[in-house]
């Protein structure tokens, strides 16, 4: 990757390992697998954070129940944290208020997500998940231009067009040299409260046949679960942990 784009880490910054997680379309809780991702590596005894780079739709803050505005010096802004100890930094702990809306053109959201990069003081951290907004555009972008990213985590549902979508993201990434750590199909299936069989309310899933077409690993298949949307709603997704990403887990680890 060319070097000429990249942007200076905050000097009170010491990042281990910088993850992409991103998606080809909206709609496939691609915030919630994120902040899955950093629950599961901070239960590991990791130190995480959050750069959540979806400026037009931020999430993160209201899933882990931050508001307010976070704190500044000379010396750059401080990361808001979760109950579970994860650093957090979004537009919408810049903001008065977290209904304003951020009407901003391309280049001016690139570049709060440089800044995000450079003003934030991270500190010592193992893990940094950077939440993106769906699509190939600017954000992503700026992204893999900008920041030193170890690796992207692509997030797809069952859909039957999401071999297209897929693909366009894998390319992307491809493209600009940054390796694809495996797929985390989100909507997989859901349980029946009664007997426990597997439904498929989405179709059957496409991924073991997309995962062989592209070379790429499975790291995990996240069910349909209401428990995880109410969290998240309620502003407790510190609380939530799950089994079903093990192999990310270990995927992460092995960096």
């Amino acid at each position: 990757m060319n070097e000429e784009f990249r942007a200076e880490e905050n000097a009170y910054s010491n990042i281990g390992h910088v993850i992409g997680v991103i998606s080809g379309k909206g709609g496939v809780g691609k915030s919630m697998v994120t902040a899955s991702l950093a629950n599961a590596m901070a239960l590991q005894g990791f130190r995480v954070g959050v750069l959540d780079a979806d400026i037009t739709g931020p999430s993160i803050p209201k899933m882990y129940g931050l508001s307010g505005t976070v704190d500044a010096d000379e010396n750059g802004m401080y990361p808001a944290e979760t109950a579970n100890g994860i650093a957090v930094m979004s537009v919408n702990l810049l903001l008065p208020g977290e209904e304003e809306p951020v009407i901003w053109r391309g280049p001016v959201i690139g570049n709060m997500v440089k800044q995000f990069w450079t003003d934030v003081i991270w500190g010592q951290m193992d893990y940094l998940f950077v939440d993106m907004p769906p699509g190939t555009g600017d954000v992503p972008l700026t992204v893999f231009q900008s920041l030193p990213v170890d690796g992207v985590v692509l997030v797809t549902s069952p859909q039957d067009l999401v071999r297209m979508i897929v693909a366009k993201a894998l390319n992307m990434s491809r493209m600009m040299e940054i390796p694809v750590l495996g797929m985390i199909e989100n909507y997989s299936y859901m349980s029946c409260p009664h007997c426990g069989e597997k439904l498929y309310p989405f179709g059957e899933s496409h991924l073991d046949e997309i995962s062989s077409s592209y070379n790429v690993p499975i790291l995990g298949r996240i069910p349909v679960d209401p428990e995880l949307a109410k969290a998240a709603d309620a502003g407790e997704f510190a609380g939530v942990s799950s089994t079903v990403l093990d192999d990310a887990v270990i995927r992460l680890r092995e960096l």
